[in-house]
């Protein structure tokens, strides 16, 4: 059997500046906070709320490790907590380009996530049960993100 996929919803995730924490024993860490956004797709849409953030770190070998937390509320007022932990590889001076809003070479991004998400709606219950891969696009602007978000089925 061949693993399929299905698009889910796209994440659009406002973010406030970095706050450099420094270079640490695991690599140079970061915190971005999430301050808002929205998300839709064809079965959920909604808003992200704020108070969230990307603990992210840049690996001795150049990897970002990412690992982020945050609550979407969907638009019938059902909150979801996400837990999105990932990996953005390419050269190594790539996210210091998108943070310094520089040009970069788009072809080279690859950064993929595994959401998970934690809700009591029942209508949502689906994200409780099934297996996400998350596609974050190359950004065009180093406040904001996307994320296409795909089931597995």
């Amino acid at each position: 059997m061949t693993l399929q996929t299905v698009h889910a919803f796209r994440l659009d995730v406002e973010l406030a500046p970095p706050i450099e924490v420094g270079l640490t024993h695991r690599g140079l860490r970061r915190v971005i906070p999430i301050i808002g956004g929205t998300f839709e797709g064809a079965r959920i849409k909604g808003r992200i709320l704020p108070g969230g953030a990307d603990w992210n770190v840049v690996r001795p070998d150049g990897v970002v490790h990412l690992w982020a937390r945050y609550t979407i509320q969907t638009d019938d007022g059902v909150n979801v907590m996400v837990t999105n932990e990932g990996f953005q590889q390419g050269p190594p001076d790539t996210m210091e380009k998108i943070l310094a809003g520089l040009a970069y070479d788009k072809n080279q991004w690859y950064a993929r996530t595994r959401p998970v998400f934690e809700t009591a709606g029942e209508r949502y219950a689906w994200l409780n049960r099934s297996v996400f891969i998350g596609d974050l696009l190359p950004p065009d602007h180093p406040l904001k993100v996307s994320i296409d978000i795909h089931e597995v089925l």
